[in-house]
Formats: C-alpha cells, sequence, structure tokens
C-alpha cells in the first residue's frame, strides 16, 4: 500500500507541476485553457472554478496528463476568441509556451534538492576500503583506510557523491586527479586513470573495476536476528551466538559463513558454537532457495551488527541557503547532462537498454525510497522529476521537444510546417514511444524475475 501511494502521489505531483507550466505560461500570453487534466482516459472527477473557462479533471488513467488549449486545429473557434487561440500566438510564445512544462519540472528539482541540502542529506564517508591489485586504484597508489577529499578540485562530502562525481568523468574516459587523506593525517594526491572503463561497465558496479570499494568494519560471525520458523531457528541457533567452525573450517567473518552456508544448500552442515562461556556443536540443512539462476542456500539469520561501527561510517551533508541554492543548481544540471549523455549511449548502442526503467521500476523505487523516510523519498522525486524533464525535451514529436522542433523549423522557413508533415511526425512519434515502452516494460518484468 505504501509502494502504491507513494507511486500515485510521485507521478500526480510530477504531472502537475509539468502541465501547470503549460497552463500558467499560456494563461500569461493569453491563451484560452479548455481543459487541465490529471491522468488519461475517462473522466471521473470534474470541477469548474466561477469566473474561470478551464475545466479541471481528474482521468482514470493516473500515468499523465494535460491541457487543452483553444486551437483552430482541434475544433472550431467562435471568431470572438480567435485572439485566444494558441495556434494565432506568435512562434517564439508557443514555444515559450511548450517549454514551461519540462523547465517547470526542472524548477521542482531545485527546490526539492535546496530543501534537502539545507535540511541534511544522509550518506556514506568517503573512506576506501580494501585495494585489490592491478586495478587502476592501486596503480594510482591508493590504500586502504584514505578519505577522498576531492576528485579534479570538487569536494566529495560522501561516497554517494564520490560515485556520481566519477561516473560523469567516466563518460569523458581520460583521468581524474584524487586528492585524499591517509589515516594518519597526511594529505595525498593520485592520478586514477579511468580508460580502463568500458561503456558496458557502466551499466553495473563500475567502482569495482577501478579497484574502489567503500571501506566497512568487518561483520563477525556472530548471530543476530533470527527468522521466525527459519533454519537456524529450528536447530537451535540462538542470537549473540558465535560460530567457530563449519564442518571444521574456522570461520573469521560473516561473509565467510554466508559463503559456506550459499554454497551447501540442502546439505547438512556441522557448526562449533560459543554460546557464552560454553561450546556447543549443532546440525544445520541450508534451506535450498533460487536465486537469479542459482541455487544456494540460506538459513533465516541475520548478523549482529556493532551499532557504533555503523554509525561512524555516515555523515551528514548540509549547507547554508545560498551555498544550498548552488548545489541544487549544479546536482540539476550535471543529472540533465548525464541522462542525455546516457541516452546517447543507448541509441549508438555503447550502453545497454536494460539501463531503460518503465512504470513497475518506478513504482518499486518510489516504495522503497517512501519506506526509506521523508529525505530519500524528496530525493527520488528530484532525480524523477529531471528525467521527465529530460524525456519531454527529446525532439521526438508527440514531446514538447518535438513541437519546439517544428516551431523552430517554422522561424527558419517563415510559416508554419504543413499538416501532413505534422501527421507524418505523430505517426514516428507513436512508434519510437511504443517501442521504448516496449523495452521498459521489458526491463521491468525481467527485473522482478530475475530478482
Amino acid at each position: 500500500m505504501i509502494t502504491l501511494l507513494a507511486f500515485v502521489g510521485a507521478i500526480a505531483l510530477l504531472v502537475v507541476f509539468h502541465e501547470y507550466g503549460h497552463y500558467w505560461v499560456a494563461r500569461r500570453f493569453g491563451v484560452k485553457v479548455l481543459r487541465f487534466s490529471l491522468g488519461f482516459g475517462k473522466v471521473i472527477y470534474r470541477k469548474r472554478f466561477a469566473n474561470s473557462d478551464t475545466e479541471w479533471v481528474i482521468s482514470a488513467i493516473p500515468l499523465g496528463g494535460y491541457v487543452k488549449m483553444l486551437d483552430e486545429r482541434e475544433g472550431e473557434v467562435l471568431p470572438g476568441e480567435l485572439d485566444q487561440a494558441f495556434n494565432r500566438k506568435p512562434v517564439l510564445q508557443r514555444m515559450a509556451i511548450v517549454a514551461a512544462g519540462p523547465l517547470a519540472n526542472f524548477l521542482l528539482a531545485i527546490v526539492l534538492y535546496w530543501i534537502l541540502f539545507m535540511h541534511g542529506v544522509p550518506g556514506l564517508k568517503p573512506v576506501i576500503g580494501e585495494v585489490p591489485q592491478g586495478t587502476p586504484a592501486a596503480m594510482a597508489q591508493m590504500q586502504s583506510g584514505e578519505t577522498i577529499l576531492s576528485i579534479n578540485g570538487e569536494a566529495v562530502p560522501s561516497w554517494q557523491e564520490l560515485r556520481w562525481t566519477l561516473l560523469t568523468q567516466a563518460l569523458q574516459q581520460g583521468e581524474v586527479i584524487i586528492e585524499a587523506q591517509s589515516s594518519s593525517g597526511t594529505t595525498l594526491s593520485h592520478s586514477l586513470s579511468l580508460s580502463t572503463l568500458e561503456a558496458a561497465d557502466l551499466d553495473g558496479e563500475f567502482l569495482d573495476k577501478l579497484g574502489l570499494h567503500l571501506n566497512q568494519p568487518v561483520l563477525l560471525p556472530v548471530i543476530g536476528k533470527l527468522s521466525e520458523g527459519g533454519v537456524a531457528k529450528r536447530a537451535g541457533l540462538q542470537e549473540g551466538d558465535v560460530v567457530l567452525r563449519v564442518n571444521g573450517l574456522s570461520v573469521s567473518s560473516w561473509s565467510a559463513l554466508v559463503d559456506l552456508v550459499r554454497a551447501h544448500p540442502g546439505q547438512t552442515l556441522s557448526l562449533d558454537i560459543k554460546r557464552g562461556e560454553i561450546l556447543v556443536s549443532l546440525a544445520v540443512i541450508p534451506q535450498t532457495v533460487l536465486e537469479s539462476g542459482k541455487t544456494v542456500g540460506k538459513i533465516g539469520a541475520a548478523p549482529k551488527v556493532d551499532q557504533a561501527a555503523v554509525d561512524a561510517m555516515y555523515v551528514e551533508v548540509s549547507y547554508g541557503p545560498l551555498e544550498a541554492l548552488t548545489q541544487s543548481l549544479k546536482k540539476t544540471f550535471d543529472t540533465s547532462v548525464i541522462s542525455l549523455k546516457m541516452l546517447g549511449k543507448m541509441v549508438m548502442g555503447d550502453v545497454s537498454m536494460k539501463n531503460l526503467s518503465g512504470p513497475i521500476t518506478i513504482a518499486d523505487y518510489a516504495g522503497q525510497s517512501a519506506h526509506m523516510g521523508l529525505v530519500a523519498y524528496l530525493g527520488f522525486l528530484a532525480l524523477i522529476s529531471i528525467s521527465l524533464g529530460v524525456l519531454n525535451l527529446l525532439p521526438v514529436p508527440l514531446l514538447d521537444g518535438g513541437h519546439l522542433l517544428y516551431y523552430v523549423a517554422e522561424l527558419l522557413k517563415g510559416s508554419p510546417v504543413s499538416e501532413q508533415a505534422w501527421e507524418i511526425g505523430q505517426k514516428i512519434g507513436i512508434a519510437l514511444l511504443g517501442t521504448l515502452m516496449v523495452f521498459a516494460i521489458y526491463n521491468d518484468i525481467n527485473r522482478l524475475i530475475s530478482g
């Protein structure tokens, strides 16, 4: 229910802002707006305010919306209202009305990021963990325990910003200059090469290929929460048990215990346990689970976490009002540029189309961010608002960008584009957007199936 409400709320907010951008500018230029609709299809609610020509409606399919303006191309216009018709307005005014929708989405993202940056955004400290030999990070002489301070002179306050900054640089290849501080407090400078990254690497966790891993506290093989009715609880394991050995093999970390359990689905494992001051031996048979096409074992146990060590990994990034505004403008601009570059690489075949997401994935992310709290949800809204703005500015017929393309052509040739050209463009736009939606929904379903 939270996922559904978060998704519907997000779509409603983003669509209202987008369409209100069209509406507000249209009214400023004296265009009569006949209908403002949230959603498509059958109207389920309508309202007309006193002294208003606009009918405000909510329609059955909440996956978009529209603003219907007075236009001679869509119906008869009374002689006394011709000056209020959209198609009678100067081309620059029509361009402004069309562009106002995407610009409203960018404005919403700027406001949301501004609020977040003033409030404070939680993140992970940009401290490097183990650096594998032979990786670009190792060749740059980066070492475990270093805290990243800046990349190419740009401050990096969190691990999330580290990843984001390197992603923007990875699209340009080359190398970056990283300023860091060692665990002893010494300031260091590294030249990290990004030339080994390929386009396909951007589909996944590209930091792994660079040799950059987040420094995390080692989880000891101590049993924490147990699933009710799970294998571990039925076998007699208790919270606080320390796993010493599995089938006679010493276990020094939680990850080592997990690896052994996953590698033995349906097979008996003998566990040597330290429970307080006594030693206990237990036998468990991991449950067989199909995960991403592989058969693995699970016992329904979570590790006992040192909360103080976890808290020490976090940092809250916040700014004053003016600096927060600067950062929000920069974040919105950078996100827009990256979105365009990724779309371009998809078109060229350099990046997989599996990066496209449809309504199912968006709904999933809406629910996840809502569960994480208001800060995460507002960040999600800002990101989707930017994506909506960028998508609508693409020069594809049916989208705002396609209309802008027609109006640019009208400026250049001195007369409107022919009706035949509009019709051909509409058909091309439907085909392109239909294909895009098929890919996106296929990716959504594939993610659900593969987990």
